[in-house]
C-alpha cells in the first residue's frame, strides 16, 4: 500500500499543523488501528486515538520524510500497544458468576436463629405477639414467602405486612431483653 503522502506534500505541509495532521491520520489512521487490532489491544480505538494524540504536538519536528514520519507513527503505535499488554496482565482475569458453581452458603439470620431455638422455645416466643404478627412471621420466615405473598394471603397491603413484621420482631427483642434482664 502506498502512503497518501510523499516527501513533497510532507514538506508541502510544514508549518500548518492542522492540515498536516489531518493528512498524517487520512494516511496512517487505518494501519495503525489495524495492527493495534491484530496485536490483541483491548480497545483498538481508543488507543489509536492515544497513537495521535502523541503523534501531534511532535508531528513538526519528526525528520526523515514520510518514512521518518511512520516509523514514528508505529514506534508510538507499539509502545501503546505494549503499555496495554502490560496492563492486561496486571489486571484480574474477568469472569462471570455462575451461582450453581458457588460451593459457599450463609444462611439467613432467620434460619440461624431458629436453628438455635428449639420448636417449645420458638411456640413460646410466638405466644408473646398478637395473631396478626405472629401470622406475619410464621408466613415470612418459616413459610418463606414475600411480603407481597403474605400480603395477599392476609388481605392486607405490603407496608401493613412489613410494619406487622417490624414490630413483632421490636416486640420479641424486648421480650428477649427482659428475659434475660429477669434471668442475671
Amino acid at each position: 500500500m502506498t502512503d497518501a503522502l510523499t516527501d513533497e506534500s510532507l514538506s508541502a505541509l510544514r508549518g500548518r499543523d492542522s492540515e498536516l495532521f489531518n493528512a498524517v491520520y487520512r494516511s496512517y489512521a487505518s494501519q495503525v488501528l489495524g495492527y493495534l487490532t491484530a496485536r490483541g489491544v483491548e480497545d483498538p480505538e481508543a488507543t489509536m486515538q492515544d497513537v495521535f494524540l502523541a503523534v501531534l504536538p511532535r508531528i513538526d519536528s519528526i525528520s526523515g520524510g514520510v518514512g521518518g514520519l511512520r516509523t514514528f507513527v508505529f514506534s508510538v503505535a507499539h509502545a501503546r500497544m505494549v503499555d496495554d499488554h502490560r496492563r492486561q496482565s496486571r489486571t484480574p482475569l474477568k469472569q462471570s458468576f455462575e451461582p450453581e458453581l458457588d460451593p459457599r452458603e450463609s444462611g439467613s439470620a432467620e434460619s440461624d436463629a431458629l436453628s438455635r431455638v428449639s420448636p417449645g422455645e420458638v411456640l413460646q416466643l410466638l405466644n408473646v405477639l398478637g395473631e396478626d404478627q405472629k401470622e406475619v412471621l410464621t408466613l415470612r420466615i418459616i413459610a418463606d414467602l414475600t411480603v407481597d405473598q403474605v400480603a395477599k394471603i392476609m388481605g392486607k397491603s405490603a407496608g401493613a405486612v412489613k410494619q406487622l413484621q417490624r414490630r413483632a420482631l421490636d416486640q420479641l427483642r424486648d421480650h428477649s431483653a427482659v428475659k434475660e434482664y429477669v434471668a442475671q
